[in-house]
């Protein structure tokens, strides 16, 4: 099986040309052409993740993040991803990624937060009409919650010791947003959606500061798109008997909390 017949697999579900205009999901590195013998997925591509890859004879790795965002002008191995792409080129090794692409597709990352939370209701929280896709997922709780139980209720489902909270709200909730990565963008649409929380990674400091009635939850970057294994796994493995589609187990987060 060709590279790009993997792709087209991932492509069905999530279409590259629905990726945001800044990203760079597709085909980063090796021949569309060339036969696969096995594929590993993982979050992040890491000097690991490739070393996994080898030891397990797999000649396609598949990310959500893509490695390459900026211009490389040059590949001297001073850099961490210049290592990298020199490594993957020497071991002949394909890397793809399938990034916003999959954040956009309701079933994709934030679909999978739904997932945990068991959210009835669902729609796209910042939807283009005319693809009927979209940013981030809004949906409702099966019963209730105060500000504190649910709280528990996320740090449970999405298993994470802490988050970072505003302040919590002192009304019960009900209906959620959540938007896997980076989702700050979205507080406002949010809370216009009628949402009382949104939930998601990388929140700054001053969008704590929230309205009346609303909260926001950060559970951390990695902990909110760590899911996206999970669908890229599930789809591929629908697909493909030929061979193991492997989910890598040398992926870790690169945050340490202490």
């Amino acid at each position: 099986m060709k590279a790009i017949e993997i792709a087209r697999v991932i492509e069905e579900f999530a279409p590259v040309a629905i990726q945001e205009t800044w990203d760079n999901s597709g085909f980063c590195i090796g021949n569309p052409q060339t036969q696969i013998k096995g594929v590993l997925v993982a979050l992040d591509c890491t000097p690991e993740v490739i070393q996994e890859a080898i030891e397990i004879g797999a000649n396609m790795i598949i990310t959500h993040h893509p490695l390459i965002f900026k211009a490389v002008k040059k590949i001297t191995g001073s850099t961490l991803v210049e290592r990298m792409i020199a490594e993957l080129i020497k071991q002949d090794i394909v890397l793809y990624s399938a990034h916003t692409n999959i954040d956009k597709v309701i079933d994709g990352v934030s679909g999978v937060m739904a997932d945990r939370l068991c959210l009835l209701n669902r729609e796209i929280l910042d939807e283009d009409l005319s693809t009927g896709t979209g940013l981030g997922i809004i949906g409702e709780l099966s019963v209730e919650m105060s500000a504190s139980d649910f709280i528990e209720y996320v740090k449970k489902k999405f298993l994470v010791g802490q988050v970072r909270v505003s302040r919590p709200l002192e009304k019960k909730i009900k209906r959620v947003a959540v938007c896997g990565g980076s989702g700050s963008s979205l507080i406002k649409k949010a809370a216009q959606g009628g949402a009382s929380v949104l939930i998601t990674g990388d929140i700054s400091y001053h969008d704590f500061y929230c309205e009346d009635g609303f909260m926001v939850i950060d559970i951390g970057h990695y902990e909110s798109e760590i899911g996206s294994l999970e669908i890229l796994t599930s789809i591929l493995r629908k697909k493909i008997h030929t061979f193991a589609v492997c989910k890598s187990e040398k992926n870790k987060n690169p945050i340490h909390y202490y």
